[in-house]
C-alpha cells in the first residue's frame, strides 16, 4: 500500500482501536515524529516499521494488503465478499451454488420433455404438449439454464478461472437468444425453426469445445470429475459442429451435465469444509 493510503489506513485503525499516537509509540516503540509523518502521508516507511505498527494495531500487513486489491476485483467477487483463498467463506456463496445445482437437477429433467417437444416438431411439425406446453416448456428450461450457468460464472470468479466465467455468460447469451427465437417462431411461422437449430448446434459446440477446456481447468481443485466432466462437453461439442450428428451430442450431454451437476455441489463442499477448519489450504 503506497502514501497517502497507507498513512490514512494507520490513523483509520488507530483511532478505531482508541489509542493516542503516544499509546501507539508505547505499543510499537517508534517515535512520535516517524508516527506523525507516516499518518500525514509524508514518509514512505520500511516495510518492518509498517508490520511493526499494524501488529501493534493488532493486524497483519498481508491481510491489508489482499483487502485493498480486492476493490479492484470484479463485481461478482466484491458482491460475494470472499473468494477461495478466505478462510471464512460467506453463507452467500454457500446459497447461490445450492441454488446453482438444484437448477441444474431441475435443467436436467425438463431435457426429457424439451427432447422430444423438439423433435416432434422438427420431424412432424406436430406440438405433443400444446403450443402453450411448448412454450412453458421453454421458458422453465431457459430460466434453470441461467441458474444453472450462473453457477458456472460464480466458480469462475473464485477460482480465478476466467474462460470458465467468459465461456458461462456466452452460454447463457446463446441460450437466452434461441429459446427466444424458438418461442416467437410458435407465433410466427415466418421464423425457420430448421435454421434456427442449425445456428444453435453450431454456436453450442463451438463454445462447449471451449467451456470443456474451462471446465478441465478446475482439476486441481476438483479433481478427476472436472476432467470427466470436460472431456464428455467436448465430445458433444464435437457432434454438434458436424450439425448432422447433434443428436448424438445431445445424448453426450447427459453424463456431462450429471458431472457438472455435481461439480457445483462438490463445490459447495469445499466452502463448507473451510468455514468448519480453520486455516484451511
Amino acid at each position: 500500500m503506497k502514501q497517502p493510503e497507507l498513512g490514512k489506513k494507520i490513523v483509520e485503525l488507530r483511532t478505531a482501536k482508541g489509542l493516542t499516537q503516544e499509546e501507539l509509540v508505547e505499543l510499537c516503540n517508534i517515535s512520535i515524529r516517524t508516527i506523525q509523518r507516516i499518518e500525514n502521508g509524508e514518509v514512505t516507511p520500511r516495510s518492518f516499521t509498517v508490520k511493526t505498527i499494524l501488529a501493534a494495531l493488532g493486524h497483519d500487513l498481508d491481510k491489508i494488503a489482499e483487502l485493498e486489491s480486492s476493490k479492484s476485483k470484479s463485481w461478482v467477487e466484491r458482491l460475494l465478499l470472499t473468494d477461495l483463498n478466505s478462510d471464512h467463506p460467506s453463507a452467500f456463496v454457500l446459497k447461490q451454488l445450492n441454488i446453482a445445482w438444484i437448477f441444474g437437477v431441475l435443467y436436467f429433467i425438463l431435457g426429457f420433455l424439451e427432447g422430444p417437444a423438439e423433435y416432434f416438431r422438427v420431424a412432424s411439425d406436430e406440438m405433443i404438449f400444446g403450443s402453450n406446453g411448448y412454450v412453458v416448456i421453454k421458458v422453465l428450461v431457459l430460466i434453470a439454464y441461467i441458474f444453472f450457468q450462473r453457477g458456472f460464472f460464480i466458480m469462475g470468479s473464485l477460482y480465478n478461472n476466467y474462460l470458465l466465467k467468459i465461456t458461462s455468460i456466452v452460454l447463457i447469451g446463446c441460450m437466452v437468444l434461441v429459446q427466444g427465437i424458438e418461442i416467437v417462431s410458435v407465433y410466427n411461422r415466418t421464423v425457420e425453426v430448421e435454421s434456427v437449430m442449425v445456428g444453435a448446434s453450431l454456436s453450442f459446440g463451438a463454445i462447449g469445445i471451449l467451456f470443456g477446456i474451462s471446465l478441465a481447468k478446475l482439476n486441481h481443485s476438483l479433481g478427476v470429475i472436472s476432467l470427466l466432466a470436460a472431456a464428455f462437453e467436448i465430445i458433444a461439442a464435437i457432434f454438434f459442429l458436424t450439425v448432422a450428428l447433434s443428436f448424438v451430442g445431445f445424448i453426450v450431454l447427459i453424463p456431462a451435465e450429471l458431472l457438472e451437476i455435481i461439480l457445483i455441489y462438490k463445490s459447495v463442499e469445499v466452502f463448507r469444509n473451510r468455514a468448519t477448519v480453520p486455516n484451511f489450504a
